[in-house]
């Protein structure tokens, strides 16, 4: 009975919740092999985690992640849009469920460099709105550990936004 209702014999053609933003990098870097779509999937639902880490997906934050998804060669204004598009329509899953997933893909997928690089982007997304909120900091924390980098690495890259960190304006 239960297999039957289980596998109902028809397979759903739209995609759910953070494989949209896998399908936007899949069709707007057409030249990407499947390793590499998956780090910029990773990178691109790490960048909408943190910028909604406060609950709020400001506009700042946005243009910050839209900047950063620029900066991918060969990435054009449609595919900024596709991708900033399905981050804002799956950030609540992406900022909560997908977070460790990526994670561990890129601990696999990238090195060291890629990965401290990552960090400090991250950093600059939550700052983008001028306030590093205390609960932008222990994601970006959780993140830090969660990419196998240390303390330090994550230290480093928060020193340039020192001045907005909104505990140190309390």
């Amino acid at each position: 009975m239960f297999g039957r209702w289980m596998n109902s014999g028809h397979q759903t053609a739209s995609l759910e919740g953070a494989e949209q933003i896998a399908q936007a990098v899949r069709v707007h870097l057409p030249d990407a092999d499947e390793e590499t779509v998956r780090v910029m999937t990773c990178m691109a639902g790490l960048l909408g985690a943190v910028a909604y880490a406060d609950r709020d997906y400001s506009e700042p934050e946005e243009r910050r992640v839209r900047a950063e998804l620029a900066r991918v060669h060969g990435m054009m204004e449609a595919g900024i849009d596709a991708i900033a598009d399905a981050l804002r329509r799956n950030i609540v899953e992406v900022s909560t469920v997908q977070v460790q997933r990526y994670c561990r893909s890129l601990r696999e997928l990238g090195d060291r460099e890629l990965r401290v690089q990552l960090l400090e982007v991250l950093v600059d997304v939550a700052a983008a709105d001028g306030v590093v909120s205390l609960s932008e900091v222990n994601v970006l924390r959780q993140v830090t550990t969660a990419l196998g980098l240390e303390q330090a690495d994550y230290n480093a890259a928060q020193e340039r936004h020192r001045d907005k960190l909104g505990v140190l304006r309390s």
